[in-house]
């Protein structure tokens, strides 16, 4: 039968699979059996050839990471994803499971998933050579073939492969025989996926446990070997720093992974903008309305940008993409609190709310040695020069003389939190330049007519002269005072 003939009836049998309940049933459906690396090719191939993503929601592996994913699943092999921390390697682990059947039938009552056609376990044996066709069949979602460990020193082999159950021994049973068996979490999986996140700290002795299931697929317990030819696709997370930080992985192992794919954070600021709006749990309350302005999200994308080429961040330990999620968050959070003492109903982020991002960004970076003690400080200078970065690349800067031109003639802006929104939306009247520059960063006419978004454009041109020293500034907490320079 033909590849195109085999997935068609195990995809079309998907509807009415629950018609077979017995061996003899499911023989008569016509379904095949498949091992795991053989369903999730056959699946990768349909999604390939229709033009479907085979991760949607994962952004900026397009033309990196996935390839290499995708021609690893085709090849078979099991995989490694090595990256730093926040790079999408735990969700596009969990997304493998999108690639198997979404039915997949097993011997009732068995405890490793055996295959109706190829049983394993001495249960499923007997069961069938007891029962015959008469075997009575479960049908297992693809969300139950997935298994997932975090790797810590206290693994022992009893979590991942097995141990003696002693309550069955007391039963009667000899220790020679299978079925005194407690099954771990790969036995457990098979015909699935099983997940090892963080395996550098895996103990070697415990990853020496692991070579059978990788390469002879059979298993050992207490000294005797019981022969179970498990059918699983091993994928395993690692950061390069645990590599000679925390732990190691055991050459032998590592041999044994098919391939290993490096992940990265996202090259550009644009697509770590489009990151963080995915990502993030943006704020709902009945009576209030939430917009971040696009040039806001960028201040926020830059921040990430500039900590990951700081000298004073710790660069091996990385500066996670949940770094920019949780300041989107936190700048959203600032705008909503402050929105609500001034009794308005539209939250819309300011320069002014930036203060929030120190604390969501202090936990998530690792200053150097040296820098002890200046967190907040160098947090506030990357958000600083984020601001003028993002001002720079939005703001037409040969529409802003006639801006400075009203400083020069007198005007003064008292601009911060405690500013009311319709405040601003009379500056606009006062100082008419302000509008083509609103305009250069995106707002339309529409906006120009609500002073929450008026009010925030405003003060990032004004903090963007500022910074570019065009403006002189008196800072009070989230407030300041603009003037022309002396």
């Amino acid at each position: 039968m033909t590849f195109n003939a085999v997935l068609a009836l195990n995809v079309s049998y998907g509807s009415s699979m629950k018609q077979a309940q017995t061996l003899g049933r499911l023989r008569k459906s016509g379904w095949i059996s498949r091992t795991v690396k053989e369903e999730i090719r056959e699946n990768a191939i349909k999604r390939i050839q229709g033009g479907d993503e085979l991760f949607p929601g994962v952004l900026g592996y397009e033309n990196t990471v996935i390839p290499q994913l995708e021609n690893a699943l085709l090849a078979g092999h099991d995989i490694i994803f090595l990256g730093e921390r926040g790079q999408a390697k735990t969700r596009m682990i969990r997304g493998l499971t999108e690639l198997l059947d979404e039915w997949m039938p097993i011997i009732a009552g068995s405890e490793i998933n055996d295959d109706p056609y190829n049983p394993v376990s001495k249960y499923a044996i007997d069961l069938i050579n007891e029962k015959k066709d008469a075997t009575p069949i479960d049908w297992v979602h693809r969300t139950d073939r997935f298994g997932e460990k975090l790797a810590t020193p206290d693994t022992a082999i009893a979590d991942l492969i097995g141990e003696v159950d002693p309550i069955k021994v007391a039963e009667g049973r000899y220790l020679s025989d299978e079925l005194t068996l407690h099954y771990g979490l790969v036995p457990r999986t098979n015909r699935g996926i099983f997940a090892i996140n963080e395996l550098p700290d895996l103990s070697e002795r415990i990853q020496v446990g692991l070579l059978n299931v990788l390469e002879e697929r059979d298993v050992q317990v207490r000294g005797y070997k019981i022969r179970l030819p498990l059918d699983i696709l091993l994928v395993a997370s690692a950061n390069p720093e645990d590599y000679t930080n925390r732990g190691r992985i055991i050459t032998p192992l590592k041999d044994r992974f098919g391939s290993q794919l490096r992940t990265h954070y996202p090259f550009e600021i644009e697509l770590e903008k489009d990151i963080a709006i995915q990502e993030a749990e943006v704020f709902s309350q009945t009576g209030l309305s939430v917009t971040v302005p696009d040039f806001m999200a960028l201040v926020v994308a830059t921040v990430t940008h500039a900590a990951r080429e700081s000298s004073h961040i710790n660069q091996r330990s990385g500066v996670s993409v949940r770094v920019t999620v949780a300041n989107y968050e936190a700048l959203i959070a600032g705008a909503v609190r402050r929105t609500l003492l001034s009794g308005e109903t539209e939250v819309i982020p300011r320069i002014s709310d930036l203060s929030a991002l120190i604390a969501s960004t202090a936990g998530k970076i690792e200053v150097e040695s040296l820098d002890d003690g200046r967190e907040i400080e160098i947090i506030q200078y990357l958000i600083k020069q984020s601001v003028l970065d993002a001002f720079k690349t939005t703001a037409d800067q040969t529409l802003c003389a006639d801006i400075l031109k009203a400083f020069t003639d007198g005007a003064v802006i008292n601009a911060g939190d405690d500013v009311a929104s319709d405040t601003y939306l009379q500056w606009l009247k006062d100082i008419p330049a302000f509008t083509p520059v609103l305009e250069s960063i995106g707002l339309t006419n529409e906006d120009l007519q609500s002073a929450s978004i008026v009010a925030s454009g405003i003060e990032f041109i004004l903090e963007g002269l500022h910074l570019s020293k065009l403006l002189n500034k008196e800072a009070m907490g989230d407030s300041g005072v603009y003037r022309a320079r002396a």
